[in-house]
């Protein structure tokens, strides 16, 4: 009788965690397509490629799959305020890599450095906000 008993809840157990599983490749699916789809616009018009890579799609697919994954509203308002304050120094990449190229800085050399300054001034604001008592 215990044998039985137990199989089931192997059952039930491997069954959700093939769900969670199944769930979990399609937030990989949903979420590569999106930036692949976005790439093949951009390649065709690199005004409406902005447009749409300009929408925080990443950050709206973090909060959804968040709050699909724990139902927890409060964890999904402190991911957005985190973003938020955390969107500012990304803004670095955007200036500095077009200047960077404009100069005729090869591409791969040019985002390195923008990507350097951008890390630089994460590491800025999160001292910043941690100097003013915001915990991110």
């Amino acid at each position: 009788m215990r044998k039985k008993a137990h199989d089931a809840v192997d059952w039930r157990d491997k069954l959700s965690r093939g769900k969670k599983l199944s769930f979990y490749l399609i937030k990989i699916v949903v979420t590569t397509a999106l930036i692949v789809l976005i790439s093949e616009i951009a390649r065709r018009s690199s005004f409406l490629g902005a447009i749409l890579a300009s929408i925080p799609l990443v950050s709206v697919l973090a909060m959804i799959w968040l709050y699909i994954d724990t139902k927890d509203a409060a964890k999904v308002s402190a991911l957005a305020t985190s973003v938020f304050w955390l969107v500012l120094p990304s803004l670095v990449l955007f200036i500095a890599l077009p200047v960077l190229l404009k100069h005729g800085i090869n591409f791969y050399l040019s985002l390195s450095v923008a990507i350097g300054l951008t890390i630089g001034c994460y590491w800025l604001m999160i001292s910043v906000l941690g100097h003013y008592g915001v915990k991110l």
